[in-house]
C-alpha cells in the first residue's frame, strides 16, 4: 500500500493500524490511556479525600469536646470519642455570667445583641451599597470619577489605622456601650460598592432607556431591574457582610464595655468554674465545686459555646455557598 493511499485509510478510519506496518496496537494504547485515566482519579480523590479529613478534623474535635466531661477533657491521653456525653454543656453556657462583670452579662443576652447588630448592621449596609453602586454605575454628576478614585485608594489602608480616629469621634459623641457605635462606622464597605458596581455596568443601558420611556423612575429601575439581575451578588455580599459583623473582635471590645459586647468578646472571657449568681438550680452553684479552681476555665462549656456560635455561619455557607461563588466570580467577568 502506497504512502499516499495509507494516508486516505487513516483519514476515513478505514486503515486498521494494529495490522499496519509499525505494528502499533490501539487496543493496548487504549487500554493503557484507561488505566491511566483511572490511577489519576484515583490518586485525587485520595488526595481531597485527605484533606477534606484533615479539614474536618478541628471541628469534629470541637464538637467532641463540647460534649465530654471536663475531667475527661483534661486527661492526659486525649480521648476522639466522649466516655459519657454530656449533653447539659449546651444548657449551662445560657446561664454562665461574665467574671468581674457586676451585670448580667450573660451569654444570652450578648447573643442577643450580636443577633440584633448583625441583622441591623446587614440590612442598612446593604442599603447603603446598593444605591452608592447605582449612583457609581448609572447616574452622572461631576466628580464621580474622582469620588470612585478616592475611594478605592482607601483600600490601600489598613483598617487598624482608621481605630484610633474611630474610637476618638464616636467617644467625643458619646456613644459608647450602644449598637450604634457597631453598626454606623462600617454601614460603607469600599470593596462591596466596587464589587456591585462592576455588576451594575454590565447591564446593557438600553433597559435603563426602555425604562425611561415607559415612566419608571430611577429607584424603581433599581429595585425592578437592576437588583433582580444581580441578585447572586447581592446574596454574597450579604452573607459576607454578616459573616464579618458575627465574627468582629476587636472594635466591640475597645468601645463597649461588657454588657455590650459581641459572642466572640464574649467566648474569650467567659466560661469559668465559679459561683454563679443565677441559675436553673438555684443560688451559689459552681457546675465542678470548684474542683479546679474559681479561676480555671470550663473548655468544655468553651467549645459548646463555639459550636453554637459557628452552627449559624456553617448552615448559611453550606447552602448559599453557590450564591457567593457565582456573586464574586460574575462580578470579574466582563459582558
Amino acid at each position: 500500500m502506497s504512502e499516499n493511499k495509507k494516508k486516505e485509510a487513516a483519514v476515513v478510519g478505514k486503515w486498521d493500524l494494529s495490522a499496519g506496518d509499525e505494528g502499533f496496537d490501539a487496543e493496548k494504547a487504549k487500554k493503557r490511556d484507561k488505566i491511566k485515566h483511572i490511577v489519576k482519579n484515583v490518586f485525587v480523590y485520595v488526595f481531597l479525600t485527605a484533606c477534606a479529613v484533615l479539614s474536618f478534623l478541628p471541628f469534629y474535635w470541637m464538637l467532641m469536646s463540647s460534649v465530654k466531661t471536663e475531667m475527661e477533657f483534661r486527661e492526659s491521653v486525649p480521648t476522639f470519642f466522649p466516655h459519657t456525653f454530656q449533653w447539659k454543656n449546651y444548657w449551662m453556657i445560657f446561664h454562665q455570667v461574665l467574671p468581674g462583670s457586676g451585670t448580667n452579662a450573660s451569654f444570652a443576652q450578648i447573643l442577643i445583641n450580636t443577633i440584633v447588630v448583625g441583622l441591623l448592621s446587614t440590612f442598612l449596609g446593604l442599603v447603603v451599597i446598593v444605591i452608592t453602586a447605582y449612583a457609581l454605575a448609572r447616574m452622572d454628576f461631576k466628580g464621580k470619577n474622582l469620588l470612585f478614585a478616592i475611594m478605592l485608594a482607601t483600600m490601600m489602608i489598613p483598617g487598624e489605622l482608621f481605630t484610633v480616629s474611630n474610637y476618638i469621634t464616636v467617644a467625643k459623641a458619646h456613644m459608647n456601650n450602644s449598637y450604634t457605635v457597631l453598626i454606623l462606622p462600617f454601614l460603607v464597605s469600599v470593596y462591596y460598592i466596587y464589587l456591585l458596581r462592576n455588576n451594575f455596568m454590565q447591564i446593557p443601558n438600553s433597559l435603563y432607556q426602555a425604562a425611561k420611556v415607559d415612566g419608571l423612575s430611577d429607584l424603581g429601575y433599581l429595585l425592578k431591574v437592576m437588583v433582580p439581575l444581580t441578585a447572586p451578588t447581592l446574596i454574597s455580599i450579604t452573607l459576607l457582610k454578616f459573616i464579618g459583623t458575627w465574627n468582629s473582635y476587636i472594635w466591640p471590645r475597645l468601645v463597649n464595655t461588657q454588657p455590650w459586647q459581641m459572642i466572640t468578646n464574649w467566648v474569650t472571657g467567659g466560661f469559668v468554674d465559679r459561683v454563679q449568681p443565677t441559675s436553673p438550680w438555684g443560688d451559689n452553684w459552681s457546675i465542678y465545686n470548684n474542683y479546679y479552681g474559681a479561676s480555671m476555665p470550663l473548655d468544655t462549656l468553651k467549645m459548646a459555646a463555639v459550636c453554637m456560635v459557628s452552627l449559624p455561619l456553617l448552615i448559611l455557607f453550606i447552602f448559599c455557598r453557590k450564591y457567593i461563588m457565582r456573586g464574586v466570580s460574575k462580578s470579574g467577568t466582563k459582558g
